[in-house]
């Protein structure tokens, strides 16, 4: 007969000073949680941790298991234990010992994933975001079968040039809108618009192919894309090693405000050090207003910014003004005129990243106290 045997997968040990950062249990968490389809792996960490991209220090994952994680499937009991004195999460997991003869056959599971994949999966592929000027190199459709003019599923095209080893699938993308970063004002890059997809039929100069998913109205002139290797899906949700800061410079889905499982492009990417998996803290920025009550040392101000070097004059009826082009050679400080205060800035959410260019990323947003709106902060949590 079949016997069953419970196997205790001892994953981490739960304390509540890891590495200098706090790691809490969450009020009124379960003592368990049997895994579900549909689950993820921040929705569970959710339920037991306060912050649920401490999940890797719970359960001591290191650097490369991080990117190569632990799977955990449908079944499993995840589960706080007491027995040592202090809360200690574990995973249950059944395994059959069989009779002797009999050959185990193990079911067929998928393992959760981090994240909803169905909420992500348009943007693992596409769109892309890609340096100005760069699709300009790229293989080009020059023509259509029988001369058509819009180029839908099953057509046939013509493109400039391709060899056998560049590869058999292909996106095909238009130059689109120019992400900027609007501290710098710098160019960021161009994010590409995916129309479709393209398998080749035959290489060589010209080539040609067969349309064989048509998202938008494809042109002559439409550029080609490889493919390439499959997204990465497999991630745990983690917080950077160093200090990241940017903002959320688009929105997606036509909308005007973002919340939780919005997907948003923010101003930073693998040449900042951002990583798939991270999780940034989203801040609003704190308003300055004027103090109600000034203090006595407001009154002073004025020689204080000249102390500072900042050129510090006065209008017609007598009040400072002064130039704060100065402020980043001088002063690393918000320099605020005399009299007004800046409020602190307050975390409105949490994105968690899945998808790095160069110097744009894409994320999802997980949680989210407010309607997040674009050019929101973003930071290291």
């Amino acid at each position: 007969m079949f016997r069953n045997i419970i196997t205790l997968l001892t994953f981490c040990c739960l304390s509540f000073h890891l590495n200098a950062q706090e790691v809490e249990l969450k009020k009124n968490h379960p003592e368990r949680h049997v895994v579900v389809k549909g689950d993820t792996l921040w929705g569970i960490s959710s339920k037991f941790l306060k912050d649920p991209w401490l999940w890797p220090k719970v359960w001591k994952l290191n650097r490369s298991q991080i990117r190569n994680p632990h799977l955990i499937y449908p079944g499993d009991v995840v589960f706080l234990d007491y027995s040592s004195g202090k809360p200690e999460l574990k995973l249950l997991r059944e395994t059959i010992t069989l009779q002797p003869g009999v050959v185990e056959e193990p079911l067929q599971k998928s393992a959760v994933p981090t994240i909803p994949l169905n909420v992500i999966a348009p943007f693992l592929s596409q769109p892309l975001v890609i340096e100005k000027d760069q699709l300009a190199n790229s293989p080009r459709i020059v023509a259509g079968q029988d001369n058509r003019v819009v180029l839908s599923t099953g057509t046939k095209i013509y493109i400039n040039k391709i060899e056998e080893e560049n590869g058999l699938n292909w996106f095909v993308y238009r130059p689109g809108q120019t992400l900027t970063d609007p501290d710098s004002k710098e160019d960021l890059g161009v994010e590409a618009t995916y129309l479709g997809d393209a398998r080749m039929t035959r290489y060589g100069e010209p080539a040609s192919a067969v349309v064989t998913k048509a998202k938008e109205e494809i042109f002559v002139k439409d550029r080609l894309v490889p493919a390439g290797d499959e997204a990465v899906t497999n991630f745990v949700p983690h917080a950077p090693d160093v200090d990241i800061r940017g903002r959320i410079i688009k929105i997606y889905g036509g909308l005007a405000e973002a919340g939780p499982e919005s997907i948003v492009a923010i101003s930073r990417g693998a040449a900042d050090g951002v990583e798939i998996g991270h999780v940034l803290a989203i801040n609003r920025y704190g308003r300055v207003i004027k103090d109600p009550e000034p203090s006595k040392e407001s009154a002073d101000a004025k020689t204080k910014l000249k102390e500072l070097n900042f050129d510090v004059s006065n209008d017609a009826d007598g009040k400072p003004i002064v130039n704060f082009e100065k402020k980043a050679e001088k002063n690393d400080g918000l320099a605020l005129e005399p009299g007004m205060i800046k409020l602190p800035d307050e975390r409105v959410g949490l994105l968690m990243i899945f998808r790095v260019f160069d110097r744009v990323s894409y994320g999802l947003i997980m949680q989210a106290s407010e309607p997040i709106n674009n050019k929101d902060a973003v930071q290291t949590p």
